[in-house]
């Protein structure tokens, strides 16, 4: 799609959004660390779920420090408004933590005073914080032209002709900010993420069906397809973390007969290195043989007499010259004639 096509639909789709909803602005006095908090509880959620979960949260816990701690499962029970309260938590969890091993505080503020550029990629590497979460805390923290989109965005704007296949598997809005005026960025944002929540909590409303078919009559097949991947991917089991809008890894199926080979492969093996072993061993014992092939039986020690025997021979006289051997016992001198 070229530039011009895409700019033309999304104008339009600001035009239509704007006769059924209305924006919202988040407080002003919020710090930067606040503003990514609560984009986490307002990603997939209508405004008035979020504004409930995050007013729980500063309520029920001493400071963010504690919500650090607390277990994903805990902090989901406290978020039972919003849809996905477990996704929601993990990107609380994980940004908290982020950010305070980064500088042991709970202080994002000292972005407003970076370069805009430096701030979105000190931004990108708080663990957690989704492409979503970033444009939020751009666009309402930092005074930046970046448009949150979340799942249900996507699937709208796939489904009206504003981004292809490709970019909706990425969650890629190319061009959105260059068609949309910053002076009108913060009021489409909003917009589109209203709808896209309410699309997401109902993909099959007659009303926001209607929405759409006022921005685009041919959106019904793109729609069922984007519905159908999601029902896909929300039914296969997730071994690992996904990102935004990657396809879960499943896990593995068992397979008896694979398993069955895998065993009989290990025994065998365990077998070959038994009798390696064995082999080993018994080379060993024909090396120690003598010549004969018949080895030699040991003598038995007689009970009567002690092992160790003392020597009957005299002991070497080490003071004598080494020259002179020693005179013969036993036998007389010879007398002088």
């Amino acid at each position: 799609m070229t530039g011009s096509n895409r700019a033309a639909i999304l104008s339009k789709v600001h035009k239509v959004l704007k006769k059924y909803y209305k924006p919202t602005v988040p407080p002003a006095e919020r710090g930067v660390l606040e503003h990514l908090l609560y984009a986490c509880c307002l990603e997939n959620a209508r405004v008035e779920a979020a504004d409930e979960a995050f007013a729980k949260l500063k309520e029920l816990f001493f400071d963010w420090n504690e919500v650090r701690v607390t277990t994903t499962t805990e902090l989901a029970e406290v978020m039972t408004s919003i849809p996905d309260a477990s996704a929601a938590a993990t990107r609380i969890k994980k940004s908290l933590q982020s950010v305070f091993e980064a500088s042991y505080t709970f202080d994002l503020d000292p972005l407003q005073k970076q370069n805009l550029g430096k701030a979105e990629k000190d931004l990108e590497k708080v663990t957690g914080s989704s492409a979503f979460v970033r444009a939020y805390v751009v666009q309402h923290a930092l005074g930046g032209h970046s448009i949150p989109v979340n799942n249900g965005a996507i699937d709208a704007l796939y489904a009206v002709g504003v981004i292809s296949d490709g970019e909706a598997e990425k969650g890629l809005v190319p061009g959105a900010e260059r068609a949309i005026p910053k002076n009108k960025g913060v009021e489409f944002g909003s917009l589109l993420q209203q709808f896209g929540a309410d699309l997401a909590a109902s993909p099959g409303s007659s009303k926001l069906r209607a929405i759409l078919g006022e921005i685009d009559s041919h959106y019904k097949e793109k729609l069922e397809k984007r519905i159908a991947i999601r029902e896909a991917f929300a039914k296969l089991p997730v071994v690992r973390e996904k990102k935004p809008f990657e396809l879960p890894v499943p896990t593995p199926k068992p397979n008896p007969a694979a398993e069955a080979k895998a065993k009989e492969a290990a025994a065998k093996a365990e077998k070959a290195k038994a009798a390696e072993k064995a082999g080993d061993k018994s080379k060993d014992k024909s090396s120690a043989k003598p010549a004969g092939g018949k080895a030699e039986a040991p003598k038995p020690v007689s009970k009567d007499k002690p092992k160790d025997k003392p020597s009957d021979k005299p002991k070497s006289d080490a003071s004598k010259p080494a020259g002179k051997k020693p005179e013969p016992k036993g036998l007389a001198k010879k007398k002088p004639r």
